[in-house]
């Protein structure tokens, strides 16, 4: 530095002190001659370690290079899929060296089973109804149909097999333990199994779609579909809110993905993140269409349809429990030239059940319910309440009287939803209290009783309800319990069946007076409602006045 040395050589004239002479052989001064001293640490009074030079660093391992901050270039961002792989494996940040664990891969081969024959599926003709064997089916379907017990068509399945199987567009008009899953699904296999290459190939993006509006719904699709595609290899995920995100994107990106059940929101969810990829969908089956017209998921299902080839380059099929004029003008939208097909199910289902209406008060009904749960011990009840707050309030009081009863509303746990459906299934569960929404999906034999606690606000909904009892051929019992607050539906009812509801007076043995109760249970806070600030509500009322304030005194301007 030629400035520094000018400088100290004029001090030194200045001062008249000399400049210490060096030999010539003597070694010059670099910057790591001019470190700092290395500095005590005040705990244990040793000189700290000085830093390594840069020659006694691993000639082995790669240098960092920091950002070029002169130039100002940024260092290159990671992609998404590095974000997902860093994430999924914290350990490759902390060990260059890392390696990761291989991964179970989502497809799962065909299940291999003792040699079957199929010559031990015999089913003999009979008039009015439709074999399987009527059908050219590949073995491996024939197969888990055998396993599962079915031997006739319903009526759904035998008016549907032929136009699904041939690749046409359906809108099918169907109630809810119709056999509709089935027929769909029996499809979809045919046509993977005919046409391999048809198949995906890389994960997330799925050859079937199924769009449900519950998540009750898509685990009993899914759960259908593991039974019917188990000879097949078939590969089904199930994705809906409610759980593990990250468990679900794993199912998804671990291999290819035959097909997906899901609801509305999720999926989007998985579509923006570039999660799934809806380009190579065959085939699109839109589920309960009525009811998510009544959810408000038509929106969502039209911004998915949008990520869906065209509707001449795919098949969709469409079943709802009514085929009204909103229904039919949302399937001309989706697909062209739709094949309509309509069963009476509604009569289908009703002749099953013995249908029995009780016109009593509304202070009545426990009395009422308590004592028809004592005369059938054993028995598995569904219970319908109208709201979330009426279905824990009846748990609630159950169990002020030791009677185990389980709640199934939108207020529970997802995943304490599926135990309550499995011990409901297993027969570890007899009493369960649901609402319309979470009821949708409850698809469990030898329901005995049906119990409307409250009529339905809808007249559809009485038939699903009722439809969860009297299934597979057996018989049930449906109660309806027709007070002052919701009769009003009864005639909505009868005018959708086609027949009459017939009232009549409970046995004297169900108003026999309640024992005391055995213990108290405490009630569950109230999470909705306005808010509040210290116990008090706050904000103004409808009129404009405070909360607090009396109506009849003006508001100050």
């Amino acid at each position: 530095m030629p400035l520094f040395r000018l400088l100290r050589s004029i001090a030194n004239k200045i001062t008249g002190s000399e400049p210490t002479p060096q030999p010539r052989n003597a070694k010059k001064t670099t910057d790591d001659d001019r470190q700092p001293k290395p500095r005590r640490d005040a705990k244990n009074a040793r000189p700290a370690q000085p830093a390594k030079n840069k020659s006694d660093r691993n000639p082995s391992r790669p240098r960092q290079t920091a950002p070029n901050r002169e130039s100002g270039k940024r260092p290159p961002r990671r992609n998404a899929s590095a974000n997902r792989e860093r994430n999924a494996n914290p350990d490759r940040e902390r060990n260059p060296r890392y390696t990761p664990a291989p991964q179970a891969v989502a497809a799962s081969p065909a299940r291999t089973a003792e040699p079957w024959n199929p010559a031990e599926f015999a089913v003999e003709p009979a008039d009015g109804k439709k074999r399987f064997h009527d059908f050219d089916l590949p073995e491996s379907v024939m197969h888990a149909i055998y396993d599962a017990g079915f031997r006739y068509c319903t009526p759904i399945q035998a008016e549907t097999l032929n136009q699904t199987m041939a690749g046409a567009n359906v809108a099918g008009k169907a109630q809810t333990g119709t056999g509709k899953t089935a027929a769909y699904l029996i499809a979809m296999l045919q046509r993977m199994i005919q046409d391999p290459e048809s198949r995906p190939v890389k994960p997330g993006r799925p050859a079937a779609l199924i769009i449900a509006p519950t998540r009750e719904l898509v685990m009993q699709a899914i759960k259908d579909a593991d039974e019917l595609g188990k000879y097949a290899g078939l590969r089904a995920v199930a994705v809906y809110g409610g759980m593990d995100y990250a468990g679900q994107q794993n199912r998804l990106e671990n291999g290819p993905v035959d097909l997906i059940a899901a609801t509305p929101g999720r999926l989007l969810d998985f579509v923006r993140s570039r999660v799934i990829s809806l380009k190579e969908v065959k085939t699109l089956v839109i589920d309960e269409a009525d009811r998510m017209l009544d959810m408000g998921f038509i929106p969502d299902v039209t911004r998915i349809i949008r990520e869906l080839p065209g509707k001449n380059a795919r098949q969709t099929l469409l079943f709802s429990a009514t085929l009204n004029d909103d229904v039919m003008r949302l399937a001309a939208q989706w697909m062209p030239n739709p094949i309509e097909v309509s069963v009476d199910s509604e009569h289908a289902t009703v002749d099953t059940i013995n249908q029995i209406v009780y016109p009593i008060a509304a202070k009545e009904k426990f009395k009422v319910l308590y004592n028809t749960l004592k005369a059938h011990p054993g028995k598995r009840f569904l219970i319908f309440r109208n709201r979330k707050r009426g279905c824990d309030d009846l748990c609630r009081q159950l169990a002020r009287y030791d009677i185990d009863a389980q709640e199934l509303s939108g207020d529970i746990d997802q995943k304490k939803r599926i135990r309550i459906l499995e011990e409901f299934r297993a027969g570890k569960t007899n009493i369960v209290v649901a609402t319309d929404v979470a009821g949708r999906g409850i698809h469990v034999d030898d329901i005995a009783y049906v119990v409307n606690y409250d009529f339905p606000y809808e007249a559809d909904d009485y038939i699903h309800r009722i439809g969860r009892t009297g299934r597979a051929g057996t018989t049930g019992t449906a109660i309806s319990f027709a007070c002052e607050d919701e009769s009003f539906i009864i005639p909505d009812v009868e005018e959708l069946l086609g027949e009459v509801l017939h009232c009549q007076q409970p046995e004297e043995a169900l108003f026999t007076e309640l024992p005391a109760p055995t213990r108290s249970v405490p009630r569950k806070p109230f999470t909705g409602g306005p808010p509040t600030r210290g116990g008090r509500p706050v904000g103004r009322r409808p009129d404009g006045n405070r909360r607090g304030r009396s109506s009849l005194s003006p508001r100050k301007k």
